[in-house]
Order: structure tokens, then sequence, then C-alpha cells
């Protein structure tokens, strides 16, 4: 449990938040539902229902899109100060030996760090390579959803559907697409920030409390 609790404790609050989203959604799609004659949905209904997929499909993406983008752009860029950034004299790819890849792995480093061929680099971009298929995934399936809940409300308003090409170029697709991304691209240009100049102690996300602000790359 302890080795663990970091992940634990995420599941535990993800696994409340959906609840808590599931409870209130479907409450305020009934309240909406009873104005305009409509069925209500029950709980069980409403999370299977494309309106509870598309609101969850939209966070998701753009949550991995968040740290795919954090993932590619610390390798390269750099930011003075913040123990979010690499130390400015070490920005890239690095070398095998830093990477301890190949004849420099260790004795407990993953097996496809150390055998070489296709798995070697394949490995060594393998957390972006994920966080983007999830990426993609999800958005896709904010698309699938987001035209499926859209069409309901145009068939509630005698209006005809739209085709996937058409809910593509639809403001309703983009609306929701970057009022998310807005948000992560400012949550983690704050963190990036603020962790130059503001301290937490005890947390690997902060440098330790009396490290210089110039202090780059050093976590607490």
């Amino acid at each position: 449990m302890k080795e663990n609790s970091l992940t634990l404790a995420f599941t535990v609050l993800l696994l409340a938040a959906l609840a808590g989203q599931a409870v209130t959604g479907r409450a305020s799609y009934n309240e909406s539902a009873l104005d305009a004659g409509l069925p209500l949905l029950s709980l069980a209904e409403y999370v299977t229902s494309s309106q509870f997929a598309v609101d969850v499909a939209e966070n998701w993406q753009s949550e991995y899109l968040q740290f795919l983008l954090y993932i590619l752009f610390t390798v390269w860029l750099l930011q003075k100060g913040s123990p979010e950034s690499k130390p400015l004299d070490q920005a890239g790819r690095e070398s095998d030996q830093e990477q301890k890849i190949g004849p420099h792995a260790e004795a407990g480093s993953p097996t496809w760090a150390k055998v070489g061929g296709w798995r070697t680099p394949l490995y060594s971009r393998s957390l972006g390579l994920t966080m983007g298929l999830v990426f993609l995934g999800s958005w896709s399936a904010q698309f699938v959803a987001g035209r499926s809940a859209y069409n309901a409300d145009q068939l509630q308003d005698l209006q005809d559907p739209l085709g996937w090409a058409q809910y593509l170029q639809a403001t309703d697709f983009w609306n929701r697409t970057f009022q998310n991304w807005q948000s992560e691209f400012l949550a983690v240009g704050s963190m990036v920030v603020f962790s130059i100049y503001l301290r937490e102690r005890g947390s690997p996300e902060s440098k330790p409390v009396g490290t210089p602000h110039t202090a780059t790359g050093i976590e607490g």
C-alpha cells in the first residue's frame, strides 16, 4: 500500500470524481429534459449515453495532450530556474551512456534498454508514443460521442443531423476541444514559472526550500 500509495490515491480520486460527474450530470440532464417534456434517464442510461461519454472524453484527451507535449518539449526546451526543466547544458536526447542504453545498461535496467536493434529505440520513445496514442484515442472518442450528442439535440429541435465531415468542421466540436486545451496549456505554463520562485517542502515537483531561484533541473 505504501509503495503504491500515490497511484492508489489518484485512482480513488478519479473514481470518486467520475461518480460525482455521473450523478450531477444526470441531474442536470434530467432537469433540462423535464423542461422540454422529454423522457428522463436513469443513472445507468446516463453513464452509457453520448452526453456523458463526450464530457469524459473531452477532458481526458486534453490531459493526455498536455502530458504528451510536456514530455516532448522538455527534451529540447529549457526554463532557467525551474525544476520542471533539465539543466541548461543537457538539452536533447542525451548520450547512450547518460541514458544507460545497450552496453551502458545496468543489471536492473529494462530488457529492451539492453538488447539493441529496433526494440531499444522504440522503448526509448515508448512513453511519448503511449501518451500520443491515448490522446488520439480519447480525442476520437470525443469526436464520435460529441457528434452523437450534438445530433440528438439537433433532432430534438427538428434540425437536420450532421455527417462526420460536417461535425468535424462544426463549432461545437472545436469549441469543446479548445476550451480544454487552453486550460491545460495555462496550468503547465504556470507550474513551470511558479516553481522557479515558490517552494513546497518535501515535494519532488519543487526545488528544496533553500535552493536559489536560478538553480535549474533540481528537485527536492
